[in-house]
């Protein structure tokens, strides 16, 4: 080891309320900043980091070995991404308690920290992940920084970023053959979403959150999960009010749940700490059915909001925040969870059933 990488090992955690975790590094030796969140899932690394929703973020493992299944190799079928949900790593920088630089598994390829150094990112070890939790868990998730040596660098609030437009795609995509015609506005869109909607045998035609798409046909219209703060994207919530009124089925996710609210009328909201991980259960309002969903959002949609002809659809069974809406009458729906999973379970999967069976 050089005396250069020697002096760069130990690095620091550094939250907005001063609060300080020091630990090793590894992965790429760089500092960075973001907003600081957490995650509770046991497994799934690999399709976390890839998640464009995670953009902006320095995230906490509450899991506490996180490597030790390696990484797959990077494999492409028809454009797109075998065992990730995206091309690269979105996250802004990674916290864990114990790394594991020893993997086992049929699928591995590499370790989590050459992954992260050849994507530029940086990892933080043998920090109390139970301590930050709590403190994020109290006071809400915060601004943060990992500082390597004595690197000068500044908090960054991605809240007040367009990261949709650093996650999209920039042009017009293909996918598939099949006789009704799905648009998927791209926000940052998880590959499992495309792959759930051609598995069940439609056309789809991929595109930038800001297309022009007047002048396309098209049955239906998927808004897909994407980063930040969705009061941000005026533009795509005005596109979405177009879309409403060509009354043209419409299935938001995550994100995409959260500009169909505001296109309808409906107002959000920052949630405390968020929800991200692969067990949070929900409850479809008007029965007893309970589901348990993978998520990854820090705003929510304020249900109370809702203007009318507009009705709950599910809510989370921890804190009662909204996670789906419907109208009353017309083709529209949204979810706040992922029902593509990637990971966790797919028992909401029969989500995309729903949406579908609306096509003209």
């Amino acid at each position: 080891m050089s005396k250069k990488t020697a002096l760069k090992s130990k690095a620091r955690l550094k939250l907005k309320d001063g609060s300080v975790f020091e630990g090793t590094v590894f992965g790429h030796h760089s500092s960075t900043a973001g907003e600081v969140v957490f995650n509770t899932g046991m497994v799934g690394y690999p399709e976390t980091l890839t998640d464009p929703s995670y953009k902006g973020q320095i995230l906490v493992m509450t899991y506490p070995l996180i490597g030790n299944y390696g990484i797959p190799e990077f494999n492409i079928n028809d454009d797109i991404p075998e065992y990730f949900e995206s091309n690269r790593i979105q996250i802004q920088g990674l916290v864990v308690s114990e790394q594991s630089e020893l993997f086992s598994h049929w699928n591995a390829f590499q370790s989590l920290s050459n992954w992260l150094k050849k994507h530029h990112i940086p990892g933080l070890y043998g920090i109390d992940t139970r301590r930050l939790t709590k403190i994020l868990r109290e006071h809400g998730t915060m601004l943060g920084k990992i500082i390597i040596g004595e690197d000068k660098v500044d908090y960054y609030d991605p809240d007040v970023e367009n990261l949709i437009s650093q996650v999209t795609i920039t042009k017009k995509e293909k996918y598939g053959s099949g006789s009704s015609k799905i648009l998927l506005i791209d926000c940052g869109c998880k590959k499992s979403i495309l792959t759930n909607l051609l598995q069940r045998d439609v056309t789809v035609l991929r595109v930038p959150y800001d297309y022009e798409f007047s002048g396309e046909e098209f049955d239906g219209v998927v808004i897909s999960n994407g980063p930040g703060n969705p009061a941000v994207y005026k533009q795509l919530v005005s596109s979405t009010q177009k879309l409403l009124k060509r009354q043209v089925p419409i299935l938001g996710i995550c994100m995409g749940h959260q500009i169909l609210s505001l296109a309808a009328g409906a107002k959000t909201y920052k949630l405390k700490y968020g929800h991200r991980s692969q067990n949070q259960p929900v409850k479809e309002v008007d029965s007893n059915k309970c589901y348990v969903t993978s998520q990854n959002h820090s705003f929510a949609v304020d249900t109370k909001s809702l203007p009318r002809g507009w009705e709950p659809w599910f809510e989370n069974l921890n804190d009662y925040s909204n996670e789906g809406i419907r109208h009353e009458k017309l083709p529209f729906r949204s979810v706040q969870f992922h029902p593509e999973a990637a990971p966790g379970p797919v028992d909401t999967s029969f989500i995309f059933d729903e949406f579908l069976k609306d096509l003209k």
